[in-house]
């Protein structure tokens, strides 16, 4: 004869099995669940050969179905794993990794909601989010379990509403399991989530992979539009991880399979806070002034030539020399964006680390707001209506600017325009920069030398390459007048000068937190030379009390921010004969950057 064996969790197994210590067994997994255990039950069944080949046969029918396969093949598994015979229930001490509990709260003081998505059962998914801090011993546990039908999914949904109106004041957990989660979807989405905003921490139980994915989905169509992270380390969490707008992967003892559908691979759950805070908060603001600034850039370089055609009756004469119209973005204005984009730092990165509260400054995609985007565009508009008209006015009505008493010509103007525009844009970019190397000096100073230098170049020498070449002696003859130099220093002047002062001004009236961290970090020094633990705190102190000096923020508001998902990474399992669960506990997911509540 032929034997079947199975194996899963006990609410999967114990139904289906007719012989054996099936009570004795129940009361096994409980008590190990509580201990903390994973719980599993192993169950089999013998088939006579006819038995075997009736299996067969349905089995191959089934696979081999034009029309309803999916449903076909449950019914004949659902044949096939009857009668089953209770072998017994094995139990995995499945330990947590280092500062777990550490990087969850540092997520929460960064404003970032952290849901826990676990096939676990209901006893040990509680008793591993309290070890790992997800939960705390004084937070109001509410509950959502073993729901049977709509109407008492959402009754219960009512009462757990009313109470947290009740309650507002202490922090509430819920408990949901994967049954009472999929009635609460199927009807009841919106109060769901209403309950789950009002919790500070969720945690979802004995779920299917396909319902993490689906919590994500919830979460991200949601009104409020989180950016959700969800973070695992098994092949359970795979469609989670895919689902989230970031997937993160722990490289752990359950294989690759998490890691190769993740976007990024860590090797410790603790990297996670590193990731999020630090280089995450670094590389948020590179790309966000980048992107900014080259529409800044791009709107003063094409914005004197539209305002040109006005003076020229529309001729379409061009301002610029076809060379500089070339080489704008490509050579004088490229590099040191580049460089910022690369290397910028606002605050040393071991002060965000211990700072998590530096994180919510960038909530909300702050630095990429459509007010924002507006500042930058209307500024490249004031400064090339600068640019523009400060030349004009300089050049006035038949104005002479030279020793020979000769006056400047159209390439001369817009030579004037251009210089200017090269070196505002690029000082511009200086005031914006916070961390200097060596590498910054270079390109910013070093794309303003190299302009003059190839201009020089350019306009001094009779190419014979150059069919035409109008730019010849234009740069020289600029540069000796010393009217046209007074004019570049006036003009850069007065494009720079408000902003200067406008930065000066908030930064003493209304500074952001991590403008505070600059100021007490010094004088702007970000050198490796900083040591932050001298800065940050008297010896003794570890990381836990910097945490513990920012509070938990308050009572979630009705404005989510980032949801993150994150199931409690794990360390060696050392097995006991126990209770151990099937499905990997499923790492729920990070929010990818601060948000009012989490999941």
């Amino acid at each position: 004869g032929k034997v079947l064996f199975t194996k899963g969790a006990e609410s999967a197994i114990l139904p289906f099995a007719t012989i054996g210590e099936i009570e004795k067994t129940r009361l096994h997994v409980d008590e190990f669940a509580l201990k903390g255990l994973r719980t599993l039950v192993v169950a089999c069944r013998h088939f006579s050969p006819e038995e075997y080949i009736d299996v067969d046969k349905r089995l191959t029918s089934a696979r081999t179905a034009l029309q309803q396969r999916e449903e076909k093949l449950q019914e004949a598994f659902a044949y096939i794993e009857r009668d089953l015979q209770l072998l017994g229930a094995t139990g995995v001490e499945d330990k947590l990794q280092d500062k777990v509990q550490e990087t969850i709260e540092a997520l929460r003081l960064a404003g970032i909601k952290v849901w826990v998505l676990t096939g676990d059962k209901h006893e040990t998914a509680v008793s591993v989010s309290l070890s790992c801090g997800h939960f705390h011993r004084t937070m109001n546990i509410l509950e959502l379990l073993q729901q049977r039908s709509d109407n008492e999914c959402a009754e219960q949904l009512r009462r757990l509403a009313r109470r947290l109106k009740e309650d507002h004041v202490i922090q509430h957990g819920l408990v949901v399991d994967g049954a009472s989660l999929s009635l609460a979807l199927r009807e009841h989405e919106k109060l769901f989530m209403e309950v789950c905003k009002n919790c500070s921490a969720v945690l979802c139980c004995r779920m299917a992979p396909l319902q993490k994915a689906k919590v994500v989905r919830l979460l991200k169509t949601s009104p409020e539009k989180p950016i959700t992270l969800a973070i695992g380390d098994g092949a359970n969490d795979v469609s989670m991880i895919q689902e989230a707008h970031v997937g993160i992967g722990i490289m752990g003892k359950e294989g690759r399979q998490a890691v190769r559908n993740s976007d990024y691979a860590i090797a410790r759950f603790k990297f996670l806070a590193k990731l999020l805070l630090v280089h995450g908060h670094f590389y948020y603001i590179r790309v966000a002034t980048l992107v900014q600034y080259f529409f800044y850039k791009n709107v003063c370089f094409i914005t004197p030539q539209f305002l040109y055609q006005f003076f020229c009756l529309f001729s379409q004469q061009t301002l610029y020399d076809s060379v500089y119209l070339t080489l704008y973005n490509i050579c004088f204005t490229s590099l040191p964006i580049l460089v910022y984009s690369l290397f910028e730092q606002l605050v040393h990165p071991d002060i965000l680390q211990s700072k998590p509260g530096l994180y919510r400054d960038i909530s909300k995609n702050s630095l990429l707001s459509f007010r924002t985007f507006l500042y930058w565009t209307l500024l490249g508009f004031s400064h090339a209506f600068v640019f523009f008209f400060g030349s004009y006015i300089l050049m006035g009505e038949d104005t002479t600017l030279m020793g020979n008493g000769q006056m400047f010509g159209n390439w001369t103007f817009g030579t004037l325009v251009f210089t200017v525009m090269v070196i505002t844009v690029t000082l511009k970019l200086a005031l914006e920069t916070q961390f200097w190397t060596w590498m910054n000096h270079f390109v910013t100073w070093g794309s303003i030398a190299f302009y003059f230098i190839f201009s020089l170049f350019y306009g001094g020498i009779i190419w014979p390459f150059l069919h035409t070449q109008d730019m010849y002696f234009v740069f020289v003859q600029l540069l000796s007048s010393g009217s046209a130099w007074f004019a570049i220093i006036i003009i850069i002047i007065t494009c720079l000068f408000p902003d200067v002062v406008k930065k000066v001004v908030y930064r003493h009236l209304c500074p952001t937190s991590t403008q505070k961290s600059q100021m007490e970090q010094g004088e702007g020094s970000v050198g490796p030379e900083y040591d932050p633990v001298k800065a940050q705190r008297s010896p003794g102190e570890d990381n836990w009390h910097l945490l513990a000096a920012y509070p938990p923020p308050a009572a979630p508001g009705p404005d989510p921010c980032s949801p993150s998902l994150y199931q409690p990474p794990r360390r060696r399992p050392s097995a006991v004969w126990s209770p151990c669960a099937a499905t990997s506990m499923g790492k729920a997911a990070v929010p990818a950057w601060p948000a009012s509540w989490s999941k």
